[in-house]
């Protein structure tokens, strides 16, 4: 006995006049609903709209019926009372008053004989395509290109469905399947062939992009070797295709189709704190510098202008990067820096230079390593003192976040290592810092995110009187706790008869925020934020805390929020004493 569904929709064409939508039985429901154009309309549309809707609604219905496993289905919609496929489109009446959808779906079939050959070697038909089972028309499709991309993850390229038969036989509401695939030959890659290119030389595209030519064919090498060319930024759009000929020697050739991006940039940086004042930076990009995509970027910084941190501090650096280096995924870097940092507990001047390479391991995995010498001027309390640095600086950074700038899922962790001897041999040790963030959106709407980081850092080998006061560590302000004073919690040396504050020798620190959207690009942020400083290596031992407490605003402007946020003192005699303001862009972190 045949199931009945009917859809009744009363439209009137005054937007006063909205109508129920009748369904009389729920068989394939909510397939209909989802497929229907009419379903989607609101008072405002008018007669023409509902007439097309309702003859482009034929093929949908159809399709939601074949879907769900109904191939003997009758459909009819009807315009008050005339078939929808008699209404010529550009005959719609003045006004509409009523539409009705009537659909008998028939009986659900099951496969039959299904056959779909040659599968991939390890490959059986999926359960969902067997006896007895809903003969629903996805589970073909799905187990027909899955075959396919198997085939093409293989080496076989041109893999295609070479013949098909479909058979709905009705008496027995069966559906039998013949798919017949052709494979065609096991290809390797052959010549990436390079076009609308300007200043990049072809060598060097083919280069980057490290397509393994000569090798089996697999889809993942032409995405890894997309992403390379992306990566330097050097082009505005990278699109590789497969050839439509198969080669000679049973090769592919890949086409790779580019445009060239502005190879200059600038931009502007400002954050304001009402302890540290306002920092002010720029940057110039040169995109592709030497005609191979390589990178120069020089950076200027002042920061502390009008803070209360000790004096103003200046940078002025430049890195020059070079992609596909010994290797399409290892990139060549250098960088100098000269920098004067006029802290609360000491004056540094210093000028310092590395070089290495970068290494990428996988799409969200970077691994760097290199070596560098610092020539630097110190003055503390405790001494003023000169000296020459060899370091040798590592690093392995995880970015699994959904959006680097403005995360709501995901993760980030940074590791790195800054072993350091200087060239009289008397101050030798290594710098260890860790930064790890979580971030986790919760609820349907997805307004709610919370957001956590930790650091952790230590200096061994090297004292407090030791080490470079530039690699101690201090808490305070916005990097750390907001809330509390800049570098307001350190250690207190004795020295001679005096008391002077330097920084730790291990840091722990954790900051946590819970972000609520209440507009589509406005949110208010509460956190929390702790900072602990050591006076020896091991973390957490021997050492003082306090904590920030406050609330902020963001504001998302599409290319990262506006951050205004509001901090306290949240531990010790002083706690809610005063009142920190940061003002940047992007979040927190």
């Amino acid at each position: 006995m045949l199931k009945r569904v009917c859809a009744a929709m009363l439209i009137f064409a005054t937007p006063s006049a909205a109508q129920e939508v009748r369904l009389v039985s729920e068989a394939a429901r909510g397939a209909l609903n989802e497929a229907s154009l009419l379903r989607d309309l609101d008072d405002t549309a008018a007669p023409q709209d509902y007439v097309a809707a309702a003859r482009a609604d034929y093929r949908r219905l159809l399709t939601a019926l074949y879907a769900e496993g109904y191939y003997a289905g009758e459909i009819s919609i009807t315009v008050d009372g005339v078939e929808a496929s008699n209404i010529a489109p550009l005959a719609a009446p003045d006004a509409i008053s009523e539409v009705v959808i009537a659909v008998e779906p028939g009986p659900r079939f099951t496969f039959g004989d299904v056959r779909i050959a040659p599968l991939p070697p390890q490959t059986t038909l999926l359960e969902d395509v067997g006896p007895r089972r809903t003969a629903r028309s996805a589970s073909i499709q799905s187990i027909v290109s899955g075959s396919i991309s198997s085939w093409r993850d293989l080496g076989y390229a041109k893999a295609r469905v070479a013949d098909q038969s479909i058979v709905a036989r009705h008496g027995d509401a069966k559906l039998d399947v013949d798919v017949a695939l052709a494979i065609g030959p096991r290809l390797r890659f052959g010549q990436l062939m390079v076009s609308g290119n300007e200043t990049v030389s072809d060598a060097r595209v083919r280069q980057i992009a490290g397509l393994p030519t000569g090798e089996v064919y697999t889809p993942e090498e032409i995405e890894a070797a997309a992403r390379r060319l992306r990566r330097t930024g050097t082009f505005q759009s990278v699109a590789l295709t497969e050839s439509d000929d198969i080669g000679p020697d049973d090769t592919l050739a890949i086409m790779a189709q580019l445009s060239e991006a502005k190879p200059r940039r600038i931009g502007f940086g400002l954050e304001l704190s009402s302890i540290e004042g306002l920092t002010v930076s720029s940057f110039w990009l040169h995109r592709n510098f030497l005609g191979g995509a390589e990178r120069f970027r020089a950076d200027a910084e002042v920061a502390g202008i009008t803070g209360e941190t000790g004096g103003i501090d200046y940078s002025l650096g430049a890195t020059f990067t070079r992609p596909a280096t010994f290797g399409a995924d290892t990139e060549y870097f250098l960088s100098g820096e000269i920098s004067r940092e006029d802290e609360p507990e000491f004056l540094l001047d210093k000028i310092s230079f590395e070089t290495g390479f970068s290494r990428i391991l996988s799409e969200d995995l970077t691994v760097r390593a290199g070596v560098g010498v610092l020539r630097a001027r110190e003055e503390t309390d405790l001494e003023t003192r000169e000296y020459t640095l060899l370091t040798l600086p590592l690093d392995a950074t995880l970015d699994r976040r959904d959006e680097p700038s403005n995360a709501s899922d995901g993760y980030y962790i940074d590791l790195g290592a800054l072993p350091f001897i200087s060239t009289d041999g008397e101050i030798s040790g290594a710098r260890l810092f860790g930064d790890a963030r979580g971030y986790l959106t919760v609820g349907e709407e997805e307004k709610l995110t919370f957001a956590g980081r930790v650091q952790v850092g230590s200096v061994v080998g090297a004292d407090l009187t030791e080490a470079p006061a530039d690699f101690l560590f201090y808490s305070g302000g916005g990097g750390t706790v907001r809330g509390q004073p800049y570098q307001s919690l350190g250690i207190e040396t004795v020295s001679g008869s005096d008391t002077v504050t330097t920084g730790g020798t291990s840091f722990l620190g954790a900051q946590l925020e819970a972000r609520y959207t209440v507009r589509e690009n406005i949110a208010l942020v509460g956190f929390y934020d702790f900072g602990q400083v050591g006076a020896t290596a091991a973390p957490g031992e021997d050492a003082d805390w306090h904590a920030g407490a406050g609330l902020g605003l963001r504001y998302n402007t599409g290319i990262g929020p506006i951050r205004l946020d509001l901090g306290t003192q949240a531990s010790g005699d002083d706690a809610g004493s005063d009142l920190q303001v940061y003002i940047g862009i992007g979040q927190a972190f």
